[in-house]
């Protein structure tokens, strides 16, 4: 098998990504921590977040393991290979260790970041935005090198010393291929799996806190965010590294992952029927590409004056990315693949999908526009006008990003059946269409997320600034950072949800070419799903009820311990006058405890129930109806409708809860009578409704449609009647 000399690039661009990772986290560290008073609040935040993350990855730990066994016996008993069911069972603790190490990663930087942010803003604006931005960039550049790097090494360690002893002598390259991808899936698995329990974990973790923190603080007592006088602030400070780090980290890992996997099975149909290999290892190379450009676009982050709105340095550096990308796109796909410009327009088409969402998510969450303001308008009437108002807007979100994401779909699928040779087999290379449109996506990947991690960094920062009693002028500067902040991080939510949605469309592509792998067969002959037939029509049903039940339970929650926390933080209050009067301190550690507890409490259910329910219907099915394709089909209606309804909440809640969260903060700027006037105590009671929209359920279902398709292209033989 002849292998392009580019693939060369994906080790290379690996190493360079985690080199540079450590050169940011130097940059990072060698700065001053502040001032005696902020040290101290710095170190409460980051032993707060480092004894949850051991705890939370302890219990992963343990339920992975016994998943591990579980796939490795059922996959031996299924092929009649123990071996087989060895290497998948492998590749999925693989993956969720190097899931939940990008997790760890991100965070340890995060919390070390946030006291360096605080300190440097006591100088100058640029040098607190480039701690900061750089802090959030070591995340970004681990996760997607070490994505990278787990991908393409499981998938050539198994290409060379498992498929042969699997398939034995004589096996052609498309099936050595085939089967090493086969094996890979489970690393996939694996990175959603434990992506999953991060996600809702630490959205469970700083929604509880957060909620707790502001109606008793803000709303009851009238004391200001982050005022250390509240039990709940280090709890709430804690929160955002676990949640928004360690979460998202681990969710655009398993994304990246599964977007790579999904695509290279895709591109082995490919090499099958025309002996092109470059197919299969295109997205690999891409995606080393778009690595290497989010590198020149985050080291570009720079404030040309201290009166420079942050977020046009920002904008400047993912600019800088995209554009680079696109040309890095245009290079591989001429240099790789035949019809190369119905490819690199797919790309494009990707890129620009990024591009629009990020400004519709803008549109709808920033307080400089019609939605926002108008939910702080309804504040003045009380907070049953705002949450109503919220809401319906956060409906109306669904509208623009879907009418992009179809046209996304459409015009890519469209472009790669132009590429099929003689007009044959347009199915699969307009599903290879789609695949390029997703990687162009995620090519900048590493820059988002760099955003998304900016956001806690600047948000602990404030709180560490207010705390230890700065002056006026350093909390200003560590606001209009956290207001960017907040803005970063609705727009990465945005860019979560449809990059999720691509990359489940190709997922659902590859479950059915795997079925098609399994019976000899075509992916026309097998890519049917008729929802005319009542098994196949209830199995789509339990699929929509899956991803309503998901989101009640992460919700309801987040409701437990915010009730928990609250009854905490009022008893503190009430039994130690004293706290409120600035004479007594509060008892910081026993908020952290409700939080971590209702955390790892609540998220094992949520976690599990996305495994269970897929693997039961298609067994149930296959029962029920022996012989026939009806299992395979009830799959795969559960899948697409599971991501459709996936996609939709998703969307509704994340807008919903950015937009409630940017109303609040438009109020306390002094418009609709400002801080402390009735307008302003709805908008907080708005915002923390939408916490738990925005930071549990929203981003814990991005993560939810994946590991639905990943768990099924695991499981796959289970429902296939040979």
């Amino acid at each position: 098998m002849d292998v392009d000399a580019l693939v060369y690039l994906v080790p290379i661009a690996g190493l360079i990504g985690l080199l540079f990772a450590g050169y940011l986290t130097w940059t990072v560290f060698r700065k001053d921590t502040g001032t005696p008073e902020m040290k101290e609040i710095g170190d409460a935040i980051r032993e707060g977040a480092m004894a949850y993350l051991a705890r939370q990855y302890k219990t992963i730990a343990i339920i992975s393991v016994i998943l591990a066994v579980i796939i490795t016996v059922g996959m031996g008993m299924q092929y009649d290979n123990m071996m087989r069911g060895v290497f998948v069972g492998s590749a999925f603790l693989l993956g969720a260790f190097f899931s939940a190490l990008s997790g760890y990663i991100g965070m340890f930087v995060s919390v070390n970041s946030n006291i360096r942010t605080a300190s440097a803003a006591r100088r100058n604006m640029n040098e607190a935005l480039k701690i900061s931005f750089r802090g959030g960039a070591v995340s970004g550049f681990a996760v997607v090198a070490l994505s990278l790097l787990g991908v393409a090494g499981i998938f050539f360690l198994y290409l060379e010393f498992a498929a042969s002893g699997i398939l034995g002598a004589g096996a052609t390259d498309s099936e050595l291929i085939s089967m090493a991808l086969s094996l890979s899936v489970g690393y996939a698995f694996g990175a959603s799996f434990a992506a999953l329990f991060a996600q809702v974990g630490g959205g469970i973790y700083t929604k509880a806190a957060d909620v707790g923190a502001d109606l008793v603080g803000k709303v009851e007592a009238g004391i200001p965010e982050d005022d250390p006088r509240n039990p709940a602030v280090i709890a709430d400070l804690v929160g955002d590294n676990v949640g928004d780090c360690a979460g998202r980290g681990a969710d655009l890992f398993e994304s990246t992952a599964a977007e790579n996997i999904g695509a290279m099975i895709i591109g082995a149909s490919i090499f099958a029927l025309s002996g092109e290999v470059a197919f299969v290892f295109f997205p690999l190379v891409v995606r080393a590409i778009g690595l290497l450009a989010s590198l020149v676009g985050v080291m570009t982050v720079s404030l040309r004056n201290e009166n420079e709105d942050p977020n046009k340095a920002l904008n400047r550096g993912y600019y800088v990315s995209s554009i680079l990308a696109a040309l890095g796109f245009a290079v591989i796909c001429y240099l790789m693949l035949p019809a190369w410009e119905h490819f690199f327009a797919c790309g494009v088409i990707g890129i620009v999908l990024s591009i629009l969402i990020v400004y519709i998510t803008q549109y709808y969450t920033a307080g400089e526009y019609r939605p926002v303001r108008k939910i702080a308008q309804a504040s003045e009437t009380g907070p049953a006008t705002n949450i109503i108002t919220g809401f319906s807007i956060g409906l109306e979100t669904t509208l623009m990003p879907i009418i992009a994401i179809s046209v996304g779909i459409l015009s890519s699928y469209a472009l790669g059946t132009m590429a099929a040779p003689s007009g044959e087999n347009e199915l699969i290379y307009g599903l290879y269409g789609t695949a390029v449109a997703t990687m162009g996506m995620l090519a900048t990947c590493a820059f988002i997320l760099a955003e998304d991690t900016f956001g806690p960094i600047t948000d602990n920062a404030g709180g560490i600034v207010e705390m230890s009693n700065q002056p006026e002028e350093i909390r200003q500067r560590t606001d209009k950072l956290d207001a960017v902040g907040n803005t970063t991080k609705a727009l990465t939510k945005g860019y979560a949800m449809a990059s999720a949605a691509l990359a489940a469309f190709l997922l659902f592509a590859a479950y059915f070419e795997e079925v098609a792998v399994l019976l000899d067969s075509t992916l026309e002959k097998v890519f049917i799903v008729d929802l005319s037939q009542p098994p196949v029509f209830v199995a789509a049903l339990i699929g929509g009820m899956l991803v309503f039940l998901f989101t009640s339970l992460t919700i309801s929650a987040v409701g437990k311990a915010a009730y928990d926390m609250i009854n905490e933080v009022r008893r503190q209050f009430r039994e130690k006058p004293g706290i409120l009067a600035g004479t007594e301190k509060p008892d910081y550690a026993l908020c952290v405890d409700i939080s971590t507890k209702g955390a790892l409490k609540a998220m094992v259910l949520p976690g599990i129930l996305p495994v269970v329910v897929p693997i039961t219907v298609g067994l149930t099915m296959r029962f029920l109806y022996p012989g026939t394709d009806i299992a395979v089909q009830a799959v795969g209606a559960f899948l697409m409708v599971a991501t459709i309804a996936g996609i939709l909440m998703a969307t509704t809640l994340n807008n919903a809860g950015g937009a409630w969260d940017n109303a609040k903060k438009y109020v306390e700027t002094g418009h609709h009578g400002g801080k402390g006037s009735p307008a302003h105590a709805a908008a907080v009671v708005g915002d923390t409704v939408g916490d738990p929209f925005k930071d549990t359920a929203g981003p814990s279902l991005h993560v939810l449609v994946k590991l639905l398709s990943t768990i099924t292209l695991v499981f796959a033989a289970l429902f296939v009647v040979v």
